[in-house]
């Protein structure tokens, strides 16, 4: 099911099939946004984790994918530095952290964070 121009509910599943999909509007927007921005794919490689399986990676323990309010994601041939650069100048309230493959971004409500 479509839940924005570009995503589907399905994308951002807990990995571990319990089938927890929340999603926060306000990062479902920021995520729009990147993908419209940058005119590619954007894949969710993770998105809203049940506490249980969050804790069974490595998870912070109050994790913003806990509460469906963060996704990891990859834009299709663009650096995460890139995406990270144009995100945190285009939304300074919006969390952000910088990996070798991905870039996090998440909504919480005491942010922004960053890393």
């Amino acid at each position: 099911m479509k839940i924005s121009k570009h995503f589907s509910r399905h994308e951002f599943e807990c990995s571990d099939g319990c089938g927890f999909d929340t999603v926060d509007v306000a990062t479902l927007k920021i995520l729009e946004a990147i993908r419209t921005h940058f005119n590619a794919p954007l894949e969710v490689t993770s998105g809203a984790r049940c506490v249980e399986y969050n804790a069974s990676i490595g998870g912070a323990e109050n994790s913003q994918h806990t509460y469906g309010r963060a996704a990891d994601i990859q834009v299709s041939n663009v650096s995460p530095k890139d995406v990270y650069d144009w995100v945190a100048l285009n939304f300074p309230f919006v969390s952000l952290g910088s990996y070798a493959t991905f870039t996090h971004v998440d909504t919480r409500t005491d942010g922004p964070a960053r890393w």
